[in-house]
């Protein structure tokens, strides 16, 4: 935790001295303009040409902005200091209100790296340091934000190199883990979020038009596209913009996907440390400590599965919040399955990935739930359209059918997709969970790491004699579920897993109930 610089400092602490930031930070915070100057640009070519009046107040934004931004820069580069004394890093900036900061570094947790486009440019690097607390505390983290890359990679060795291995490592294990195959690029339009993207930039770029007053649907392309629509049947129009839209975000996944994890590498460190080096525009250095590592969790999302693809995420203590840690987790990007579990067994030091353990299978029932589940969702797409047919049309009568026909096949293969993904077991010093059809998860987790079990059982779960049991620990997500298990299943799998933890807090039945 950051604290306030104590007020006596020793004689080697003093004597260190300060260091400054770069001088292109200023460069860099007057980069900042591209975006309101390109508006500005743009109104201009929108006008015509013509200095109107919103022109010129545009003109007058862009002015006031990179004075105000410029100032900024140079009273970030005058004022900002840091320095590394004793056992404490110490920064400190600021001119009208003096903020100086000290963290121990004892208690850095993670050093990382980071440059956008415009940093590039420049040859400038922010350093990130963290604690690791999952807390809303600024207080958790220190950001030297303007230095060279140089003065990165020196600061960086610095705070890591009290760092020590973890127990049980040879020091031949250092070194290279993974690197970047590009037939992996395979892999990279097989998610949903590339269709999220395309329609986000697409709902974006109409509200920015229409801000400016500019009607999209007025321009000339836009209504020859409206005419050939309007010329071809309803369905075989929805046809080709679904293929359209798929298309184009196969293309931004692809485009997300390079952007992302060019350059990528995992390694690790002397010193107990694995360093995950990635991304073109803006590059990224993530530090995870060997020590810190409490298991791993492989993700294989529905197309990526079918695909025989996986990526790992690291489940460790010292990531941060949540939203930090699903960030810096990331220890692979989507590569065949078998690559993905040799990473997996090697970032545990195993000489086999725990999470090609056979499972322990859950209850039958468990299947009859998610039948009922997919039949819920069936109704209540087809209902609607159902309602209308009797409404309005016969043609939505057909519609309901076709899409019944559709819907249900899938529906209820995604079921039992579901229940096969079920499943749990030890392995040695791990426990082993595993769910879900659209992203399966399989975690192993170290048992050592489990501090606590959270029993949760729905009104639906009780009937059916089920319950979900949450492992919680200090790393990753903070509770990993083994759902839908039976009652005495899963109580004696806790027990099993971490002795005497679960217990204390069960009441033993009694005897005239359990003779019923």
């Amino acid at each position: 935790m950051s604290s306030q610089a104590p007020t006596r400092q020793s004689a080697d602490a003093t004597a260190t001295p300060w260091e400054r930031l770069s001088g292109r930070l200023i460069l860099v915070q007057a980069g900042l303009l591209a975006a309101p100057l390109g508006s500005f640009l743009l109104a201009l070519a929108v006008s015509g040409g013509k200095a109107d009046l919103q022109v010129l107040i545009a003109l007058g934004s862009v002015l006031i902005t990179f004075l105000v931004v410029t100032g900024i820069g140079v009273m970030r580069y005058l004022t900002t200091r840091y320095r590394i004394a004793d056992d404490r890093i110490e920064l400190r900036s600021g001119l009208l209100f003096r903020s100086q900061r000290a963290m121990s570094l004892d208690r850095v947790r993670s050093v990382d790296l980071t440059a956008n486009p415009v940093h590039r440019i420049f040859g400038l690097t922010s350093v990130r340091i963290g604690t690791g607390e999952q807390t809303s505390s600024a207080g958790r983290r220190l950001t030297i934000d303007g230095v060279t890359k140089a003065q990165a990679a020196e600061l960086r060795d610095r705070l890591l190199s009290r760092r020590t291995a973890a127990p049980g490592r040879a020091a031949d294990d250092d070194g290279l883990i993974a690197d970047m195959d590009w037939s992996w690029l395979r892999y990279a339009p097989l998610t949903i979020w590339g269709v999220g993207g395309v329609l986000t930039t697409f709902g974006t770029a109409y509200r920015i038009l229409h801000e400016m007053k500019i009607d999209p649907l007025e321009f000339g392309f836009v209504k020859d596209i409206e005419d050939r629509y309007g010329s071809v049947p309803l369905w075989f129009g929805i046809l080709v913009t679904a293929l359209i839209v798929i298309a184009l975000g196969a293309v931004f996944s692809t485009a997300t996907f390079t952007e992302g994890w060019y350059g990528y590498r995992l390694e690790r460190e002397q010193g107990g440390t694995f360093r995950v080096l990635r991304g073109m525009l803006v590059t990224r250095s993530v530090t995870i400590e060997e020590k810190r590592m409490r298991g791993v969790e492989l993700t294989e999302t529905m197309l990526l599965r079918w695909a025989r693809g996986a990526r790992v995420n690291a489940v460790a203590s010292g990531l941060g919040d949540r939203d930090e840690n699903s960030k810096r987790s990331m220890l692979t990007p989507p590569m065949p399955r078998n690559d993905a579990l040799r990473v997996a067994a090697e970032v545990l030091s195993e000489h086999e990935s725990p999470t090609l353990s056979a499972l322990r299978r859950h209850p039958r029932i468990t299947l009859r739930r998610r039948i009922n589940r997919a039949l819920t969702a069936t109704v209540l797409l087809v209902a609607p359209l159902a309602a209308l047919g009797l409404w309005l049309s016969r043609t939505w009568l057909y519609a309901a059918g076709i899409t019944a026909l559709v819907l249900l096949p899938a529906t209820l293969a995604m079921a039992y997709d579901a229940h096969r993904a079920l499943g749990h077991t030890l392995r040695d010093r791990y426990l082993i969970t595993r769910s879900g059809t659209f992203a399966r998860r399989t975690v192993a987790l170290e048992r050592q790491g489990v501090i606590g079990w959270n029993v949760t059982r729905s009104v639906f779960q009780r009937r059916a004699g089920l319950l979900t049991l949450g492992a919680t620990t200090a790393a990753g997500n903070q509770c990993y579920k083994v759902r839908d298990v039976g009652v005495a299943q899963g109580l004696a799998f806790a027990e099993e897993a971490v002795p005497g933890l679960l217990a204390p807090f069960l009441e033993q039945a009694p005897s005239h109930r359990r003779s019923r």
